[in-house]
């Protein structure tokens, strides 16, 4: 899904701390960091963050990212797809929870690279891209995206990273609504609350495409142009490589349904594809969902 070339971006909303990371670099591999990434991936363990128990975040400097100015940059540049994406997010959600008298209050997003302080406990790259609940804010290394698509096979088109950024994002909603502490009261299993968490974030995540290209931005024109097919495979594509089934079978070998904690690629296809086809909040209630 491409940006409006003349839209007019935010960086203010964006701090961008790569550089300054304070986080442990996990070794890669099955014993290191692709453990945490499978059991992390596109969503928060806290378990999995380092310090968690009366880690306070330390004083980091931080800034923007002053080149992302327009929709233009956005498709150019990861970090700056990153800031659109959530410039996009931050104006499609406080109108459309308008509708149910629910407030939104504008969470944070941080830019970072190799670890990061947050008030969840210092972080790795390692554990993908997350949203601590406790700061309320959602954290991105731009070079997950790669990972992406060399280690899980997402064919990496822009919808594919915009995903990522709208399903963090629908963690903050969870969060805003109180489902998303059901992740750690009921943390695995195929019908777990960690797994209905997971794919109501991923129809969170359709039902922002499905309106993104349509929702005015504060200058009165979409982030995005219309979604194309090309655009909607793309973010299949991620969704099914970052399916709970895929990722086992590519790590150990075999599938564990008892150890899922984000559901099958088919599942978060599916939940992704559903919040687009419906475009309404009230289709994605996995929690009253007899199956998934």
């Amino acid at each position: 899904m491409s940006f409006n070339d003349n839209v007019q971006l935010d960086p203010s909303q964006v701090q961008d701390r790569r550089g300054m990371g304070r986080g442990v670099k996990v070794g890669g591999g099955i014993g290191g960091g692709l453990i945490l990434l499978i059991a992390a991936l596109l969503g928060v363990n806290p378990q999995l963050l380092e310090g968690l128990a009366g880690a306070g975040q330390e004083s980091q400097s931080q800034g923007t990212a002053p080149a992302c100015l327009t929709g233009a940059d956005a498709d150019a540049r990861v970090d700056c797809r990153i800031t659109g994406t959530v410039n996009s997010l931050n104006a499609f959600w406080p109108a459309y929870l308008q509708q149910y008298n629910v407030q939104y209050p504008q969470p944070e997003t941080v830019i970072f690279e190799q670890g990061v302080n947050t008030g969840c406990g210092t972080a790795s790259s390692a554990v993908g891209p997350f949203y601590c609940p406790t700061d309320t804010t959602a954290y991105f290394d731009p070079g997950f995206f790669q990972e992406l698509v060399d280690r899980f096979g997402s064919s990496g088109g822009p919808l594919a990273q915009e995903y990522v950024v709208a399903h963090e994002f629908g963690h903050h909603i969870q969060n805003v609504l109180g489902n998303l502490d059901q992740a750690q009261q009921d943390p695995q299993g195929p019908e777990s609350g960690a797994v209905r968490v997971e794919l109501q974030a991923d129809c969170y995540a359709g039902l922002w495409a499905k309106h993104a290209s349509t929702q005015p931005g504060p200058d009165g024109q979409p982030f995005l142009e219309p979604l194309t097919q090309q655009d909607l495979n793309d973010a299949l594509s991620a969704a099914s490589a970052v399916g709970d089934d895929r990722i086992q079978e590519a790590a150990t070998g075999r599938v564990s349904p008892e150890a899922w904690t984000h559901g099958s690629s088919e599942q978060r296809q599916r939940w992704f594809y559903k919040g687009y086809e419906t475009g309404d909040i009230n289709q994605c209630d996995t929690f009253s969902a007899p199956t998934l």
